[in-house]
């Protein structure tokens, strides 16, 4: 369990019913995957508004991938490397796009995926 689940679990409100880590999981993508998509579609205009984003997706990733690469980490080892790989690419290619190399498209598809995933309706089973 990551620092972002185990503070809003400290914090939510006694009533409300608890989250699972992979809801909270898909509320962290789909709160930064919209912001990535709203500021691409702004354009230079909204260049500050993706960099801010895109650092929280970076954040994200490198949350992920700390979690999978601890050795007490229960997911299987290849479904544990490609989510490592994705973190690796998710921060390359963050630099592309803040060097104006590269689209923010392929970080919002791969987040989408991911979402897809931790809502059981992907195409094709686990990340």
């Amino acid at each position: 369990m990551n620092a972002q689940t185990l503070a809003k679990m400290a914090y939510s409100a006694p009533g409300q019913p608890t989250q699972t880590m992979r809801s909270t999981e898909y509320e962290l993508f789909s709160r930064v995957t919209f912001r990535m998509r709203r500021a691409n579609a702004q354009g230079a205009a909204g260049f500050a508004a993706l960099a801010s984003a895109m650092h929280d997706n970076r954040q994200l990733w490198t949350a992920l991938a700390i979690d999978v690469a601890d050795k007490d980490n229960q997911l299987s080892p290849a479904v544990r490397a490609r989510i490592f790989y994705l973190a690796e690419f998710t921060t390359h290619h963050t630099r592309k796009v803040l060097a104006g190399k590269a689209s923010a498209d392929a970080l919002v598809e791969i987040n989408t995926t991911i979402m897809r995933g931790l809502k059981g309706n992907g195409t094709g089973g686990a990340v």
